[in-house]
């Protein structure tokens, strides 16, 4: 299947765990597991949940990672202040990186917003490869990103 048919199929399962509302970290631990096992091509898959003055660690599919990150520094950060989705081709590039996992090559990271637009959490997906994400993919992790706007 290809990617976008890929996350056509996952976005229908994590609607499902969002409508299910049992609790917002196992609705995240399956959306990293959905979104993992939908798209094998992605090295790491999971959430920082974004707090006064840092990021922590969420639910996640792949090695072990960064528990803390600080706001100041990093893909993550980035986008919780910028409040938008970047998408980083080779993350040895980007100013500031943060290597939690030394195979991480490229990185695409989206705000997860509430209803009133408040980012509460970013989805971090890397590759270990360089330039694996496209604009298609940015689209469609937005889109999985809204539905998750319920939990909060």
């Amino acid at each position: 299947m290809d990617k976008q048919e890929a996350c056509k199929w996952a976005a229908k399962r994590i609607r499902a765990q969002v409508l299910r509302k049992t609790d917002t970290y196992a609705a995240l631990a399956n959306t990293a597991a959905i979104l993992k096992e939908y798209r094998p091509d992605f090295f790491w898959v999971g959430f920082y949940f974004v707090k006064k003055d840092h990021l922590l660690l969420g639910p996640f599919q792949g090695p072990p990672a960064c528990v803390k990150l600080t706001l100041d520094k990093g893909v993550c950060a980035a986008c919780a202040r910028e409040k938008q989705t970047i998408l980083v081709p080779d993350v040895h590039q980007f100013p500031g990186h943060v290597a939690c996992d030394k195979r991480s090559r490229s990185e695409i990271v989206v705000p997860v917003f509430d209803a009133t637009r408040q980012v509460q959490a970013v989805l971090d997906i890397d590759s270990d490869k360089l330039n694996a994400f496209a604009q298609s993919d940015a689209d469609s992790l937005q889109e999985i990103a809204a539905l998750l706007a319920p939990l909060w």
